[in-house]
């Protein structure tokens, strides 16, 4: 699955395109007769990538039909960009009765969206989902004063991914980089790019992602309980500026200048392993040739930091009922099927790689089965054993402001400046943003 990005919020003046844009979607369906077999049974859906959500959409139909014969989804591909730029469209005009029934949303930008525009979403208070059965790391991204507003779909589990064969020609085994710390990451990283010249980590230069994974390991967050801005006397995000510093001064983390280039590094064997979300598995698998020498694991965590853990998160989005949707078939569709089909999860996994944040999909024999590419590893299973574990972190409303301003630091301290007065300026950064 390839990495997605969240501009900005557009504002009105794109107000104009975007409401031409949503005409190909359709309104939502305002029956009552919902899940009961009654009305009308059809189901419009906005989402993104034929390959994986759209082809997900699709096979929860066919499970959903078993029981309703008479449903069907009606399915629109709307990029993200675009999708963010339409609900942010209708939601300032008032066009409500544009939004179709359900759409995907990306995690990270769920509470900015329900928090600016309460009437975007419903709640999902009389769904019928057992939220129990997902972790409260990924509940959390769309839990706005206690209400569930999303079911959550696409794993954005973090791993370690690292050439065993590499590996064993240091020395080492995938057992030594296990619940493991950051300075023992950057210790056996360093012994091993003495012995066989290659770093065990790359980064895109200028991107925060790993700084957030860190951050979020342990709990931590661009932001307090009341949404103000925490970039600046943050010991954790302080802790995280310092362990990646210390990465790139060792040798053991490359940065390079674009996304293409990162998945190079790992695809040509110039790098020998990754940190990010379990999509990235899918891309690494590209590298037919290195079939088998590949192994997963946890994180590092932060050293001496307090809730200071092996788990973390990037990406991963969940999916919404519109607040004109057909809210009784829209929700027991999700109820049944992303929340309660261990045969769609089972479906979607081979063939889209979509890894669960449904915990009991974990349970099931298509999840437990070893993958050859990665030694033999059931990694899956392992990727939802360890989304149990990713400690919950606060969004809030300017994540992506902050994660862009930390970003920006984030250059200037690799280039010499002052972490202090980087990340001073970045909060000022945001607070001028949240004006």
């Amino acid at each position: 699955m390839k990495k997605r990005k969240l501009p900005a919020l557009l504002g009105a003046g794109l107000l104009a395109l975007s409401l031409a844009l949503s005409a190909c979607g359709g309104g939502g369906n305002n029956n009552t007769g919902g899940g009961e077999g009654d009305g009308d049974q059809t189901l419009t859906v906005w989402t993104w990538d034929p390959a994986f959500n759209i082809y997900a959409m699709q096979e929860a139909e066919k499970v959903y039909q078993k029981d309703h014969a008479d449903f069907k989804l009606d399915i629109t591909e709307v990029p993200w960009d675009d999708l963010q730029a339409k609900l942010t469209t209708i939601a300032q005009s008032g066009s409500y009765k544009d939004l179709p029934d359900i759409f995907l949303m990306q995690n990270n930008a769920f509470q900015k969206n329900v928090i600016n525009y309460p009437d975007l979403v419903a709640s999902l208070k009389d769904s019928g989902v057992d939220f129990s059965q997902f972790p409260d790391s990924v509940k959390a991204y769309s839990t706005i004063d206690g209400q569930n507003y999303g079911v959550p779909f696409d794993a954005g589990t973090a791993i370690t991914a690292l050439r065993t064969d590499v590996l064993e020609e240091a020395g080492y085994t995938i057992d030594d980089f296990t619940d493991i710390t950051w300075s023992k990451y950057i210790e056996q990283g360093k012994d091993i790019l003495a012995k066989t010249k290659k770093p065990i980590l790359s980064g895109q230069a200028g991107s925060s992602d790993l700084i957030m994974m860190m951050l979020q390991s342990a709990g931590g967050s661009l932001f307090d309980k009341e949404g103000n801005p925490t970039i600046t006397d943050n010991a954790k995000l302080d802790a995280a500026v310092a362990t990646y510093k210390e990465l790139v001064d060792s040798g053991v983390l490359v940065e390079v200048n674009s996304w293409d280039e990162y998945v190079g590094t790992f695809v040509n064997g110039s790098v020998a392993g990754t940190v990010n979300g379990i999509w990235i598995s899918g891309t690494i698998q590209t590298a037919t040739d290195q079939e088998g020498k590949w192994k997963i694991t946890d994180l590092p965590k932060l050293d001496g930091v307090d809730g200071a853990t092996n788990y973390s998160a990037n990406g991963g989005s969940s999916w919404a009922i519109s607040s004109t949707g057909d809210y009784k078939l829209a929700s027991d569709f999700l109820k049944s099927t992303f929340a309660g089909s261990t045969e769609l999860y089972d479906t979607i996994l081979p063939k889209a790689g979509a890894v669960a944040y449904w915990t009991p999909a974990g349970d099931s024999k298509v999840y437990a089965e070893p993958q050859k590419f990665f030694g033999d590893q059931p990694i899956y299973q392992m990727v939802v054993g360890y989304g149990k574990d990713v400690p919950v972190n606060n969004t809030g409303v300017y994540y992506y402001e902050a994660r862009d301003a930390v970003s920006a630091a984030l250059t200037k301290i690799i280039q010499g400046t002052d972490a202090k007065s980087a990340l001073a300026e970045a909060q000022s950064t945001v607070e001028f943003a949240m004006k």
